[in-house]
């Protein structure tokens, strides 16, 4: 039997918390661990995540997802964006702190200990996320997995140059989210985190073992959306869980 074990909060980044969930099926066996990093305007419960994370958890993984703790949403609210402040000050340094206190929990809980493989530890992470999981994984060797969904090959050449001045001088630029139609703010410390720590966020540490899986026609988000109201899975989601499926047991 499945079960989702909610409303776990632990510190993040910046005194700011983290709040996760893990799916599982709890046997006392020891399974894999896949850690799941949602994307930029994104967060955990979004669209089929929690369905997806039933899914690997019927597949023998310890399926665990959270929300950045610089995302935007509440505590209390976890789906909206309701601490645009926080939003405007998240970073990629900031994520990656996030998804290394994930790591440390992961290994250090009692909630879960007698049902991972801390040998086992996997990245799974979509859109900016998934960024971020390549990122991690070259600097913490407790990985021994990752995967990237619809995810950037490269951030730090993704901003635009002409702009910058005016970002500076204003101090912040807004990104509107087109579903729940808010303009959000970026900070100008982004900018100077993206400099500062260049080499932290270069993606460009190319691994020749990596496997390219093209799923033909599919948009950014495999044709889900949010809410997600169907019990089946659009068909290129669908081949994108299997292909993860797969390599993962490998």
């Amino acid at each position: 039997m499945i079960e989702r074990l909610n409303s776990i909060i632990i510190n993040g980044s910046n005194n700011k918390k983290i709040l996760l969930d893990v799916t599982l099926k709890k046997d006392n066996l020891k399974k894999q661990v896949i850690i799941f990093s949602h994307g930029f305007k994104g967060f955990k419960d979004w669209g089929p995540f929690n369905q997806i994370a039933s899914s690997f958890a019927e597949n023998n993984f310890v399926f665990i997802k959270f929300n950045f703790s610089h995302n935007g949403t509440t505590l209390n609210d976890p789906n909206e964006f309701h601490d645009l402040k926080s939003f405007g000050n998240n970073n990629f340094s900031k994520e990656l702190d996030d998804l290394n206190l994930i790591i440390n929990w992961v290994e250090n809980n009692d909630l879960i200990s007698d049902e991972i493989d801390l040998n086992n530890i996997c990245l799974l992470g979509h859109s900016r996320g998934g960024g971020i999981t390549i990122l991690k994984t070259n600097e913490d060797k407790r990985i021994k997995k990752i995967v990237s969904w619809a995810s950037p090959s490269d951030f730090t050449n993704r901003l635009d140059k002409s702009k910058i001045e005016i970002w500076k001088e204003k101090g912040v630029i807004y990104v509107y989210n087109s579903r729940t139609k808010q303009n959000m703010p970026l900070y100008f410390q982004f900018y100077l985190d993206c400099k500062n720590n260049h080499d932290r966020i270069d993606i460009k540490k190319w691994n020749d073992k990596t496997i390219l899986h093209i799923i033909k026609d599919a948009d950014h988000v495999f044709g889900s959306t949010h809410p997600f109201l169907d019990h089946s899975y659009p068909l290129h989601l669908n081949e994108a869980i299997e292909v993860t499926l797969k390599f993962l047991k490998l």
